[in-house]
């Protein structure tokens, strides 16, 4: 497994915002967690990256047991993540955003960027051409130099999308990418998952509120609702599901 989790759980003051949650996810899977809103998914990231700490379950990354470890070490472990309101550094350059990524892969240390080393001076050549290969990997490399926070909302989710992948994750969480983007842009957003989960070797846990998005990428979902798994499986049969249609699609007709 790439990322197994098990009976999860954590409350806040009163309230259980995630109960007793399990996952096993594959090396090459492609899973979503779905549910509406207020249930507990985002919360399952946040634990999962160490914003939150459980108040009991378990998280291992392959064999490493990240359950209470800081955020930044679970991201050098091999998780990355996106989130659903973008978080780019929008001041910045597009190229500066993902070289920020690429830093900590830097063959280099302190006394080597104080004096400007010759080791310094060689990572950071390295670095540029890595990152400038990786925008035009997303098709970014046109807009290198222009502000992040300029790029249209789509442009800015793929880049965002780039920089988590610059940091060489096992394991890819997604918070609903597709928040936001207008038709054509989650078809464009689809094509993109598709083809990271195809030229990337990692593990891609995805929660997204837009049907359309799980039933096109996903093998196996989980619904979440009040905390509570209230369904596992296929997204066409869980989606037929009457616990999930009661809770998640109201009182809206089930996709065909």
């Amino acid at each position: 497994m790439a990322l197994r989790i098990t009976e999860l759980t954590k409350s806040f003051g009163g309230l259980t915002a995630v109960a007793k949650f399990n996952l096993a996810l594959g090396e090459r899977d492609l899973q979503g967690i779905i549910g509406p809103n207020g249930a507990g998914k985002t919360t399952v990231f946040n634990l999962i990256t160490g914003v939150y700490t459980p108040d009991s379950g378990q998280v291992l990354l392959g064999e490493q047991d990240t359950t209470r470890l800081p955020s930044d070490a679970i991201a050098r472990a091999g998780i990355a993540r996106t989130f659903q309101n973008i978080r780019l550094f929008a001041q910045m350059s597009v190229l500066d955003n993902i070289t920020m990524a690429l830093h900590a892969h830097a063959g280099y240390g302190l006394l080597d960027a104080t004096f400007r080393t010759a080791t310094f001076r060689r990572e950071e050549a390295r670095l540029l051409t890595e990152s400038r290969d990786h925008l035009a990997r997303f098709g970014l490399l046109d807009r290198q130099h222009e502000q992040a926070g300029s790029l249209p909302y789509g442009e800015q989710r793929r880049l965002e999308i780039a920089r988590a992948l610059a940091t060489g994750p096992k394991v890819l969480l997604l918070d609903e990418p597709a928040a936001g983007m207008n038709p054509r842009e989650v078809e464009e957003l689809i094509q993109l998952i598709r083809q990271v989960h195809q030229d990337f070797p990692l593990a891609i846990l995805l929660i997204e509120h837009q049907l359309p998005v799980v039933m096109e990428l996903c093998r196996e979902v989980q619904v979440l609702d009040f905390g509570q798994t209230i369904a596992s499986g296929g997204p066409r049969d869980v989606v037929r599901n009457p616990l999930v249609i009661e809770a998640y699609l109201g009182e809206e007709e089930a996709p065909a």
